[in-house]
């Protein structure tokens, strides 16, 4: 399938990051614009059509976390727009965030273009070929408790929370079928380790205990008598069907 009328957008103030990228693209059959600031990228995305955007975290004027949180606030069509992120090796944070506020994908520096390019096909494969055929994911909700499996995000009682990639996981697992008790060998490897059947269940029990603890935190409002996850002695853990 030719990528001809797929265009990609590069935002990244390093010149030579955006002009090695785009000669990866272009070999493609990409078709390339490019931004030097998260400003000027959601200026692109409003009145150029476009497949993707790669998105840089550090830039000037406006950041690429800001431009992306913006970016999936629009009440547009261009708002679901899968974001590859580009992030500095070892920053953590900025990559749970971005993934958070609906990042699709990331690639830390330093890196290869033909690993970016790789990701890019995937993620265009997703959105674009597969998208036509498979209905979006709906919103899972269980009273004031909302995740969102399109853009990761998970909010209470309509404010956003902040969580784990392992931690949306668990959650995600749990929400998807109220009242159904999952075991912490479920959970373990079917969150915590990507659903690997011969994962190894050493310490499984403590690990999820500890994640299970800081989804706590951040969705009940006591922590101690909650009111969404709960504890089944004996068997495991499950989301409370809540009616809204």
């Amino acid at each position: 399938m030719t990528n001809e009328k797929q265009r990609i957008l590069i935002c990244d103030d390093v010149a030579d990051i955006v002009s090695a990228v785009s000669i990866y693209l272009k070999s493609e059959g990409y078709e390339v614009c490019t931004a030097s600031n998260g400003r000027e990228a959601l200026d692109i995305i409003k009145r150029e059509p476009l497949s993707l955007v790669i998105l840089d975290i550090m830039m000037p004027e406006m950041d690429g976390i800001t431009a992306l949180n913006c970016l999936r606030s629009w009440d547009r069509a261009e708002s679901s727009l899968p974001v590859i992120l580009l992030t500095a090796k070892g920053e953590d944070a900025d990559k749970v965030l971005g993934l958070n506020l609906g990042a699709d994908d990331y690639v830390a520096k330093p890196f290869h273009p033909a690993e970016l390019v790789a990701r890019v096909k995937s993620q265009l494969r997703r959105y674009l070929y597969l998208g036509s055929k498979v209905a979006r994911p709906e919103i899972l909700r269980c009273g004031g408790l909302e995740l969102d499996p399109d853009s990761r995000l998970v909010t209470v009682d309509g404010e956003p929370i902040s969580v784990t990639p392992t931690e949306y996981a668990i959650l995600k697992l749990l929400m998807s079928e109220p009242n159904t008790v999952y075991s912490t060998k479920e959970i373990y490897n079917r969150a915590l380790r990507n659903g690997g059947s011969n994962a190894e269940t050493f310490g499984a029990e403590n690990n999820v205990a500890v994640h299970i603890h800081h989804l706590r935190e951040k969705i009940e409002i006591d922590p101690t008598n909650p009111r969404y996850l709960k504890v089944v002695w004996g068997r495991g853990y499950k989301i409370e069907r809540i009616n809204p």
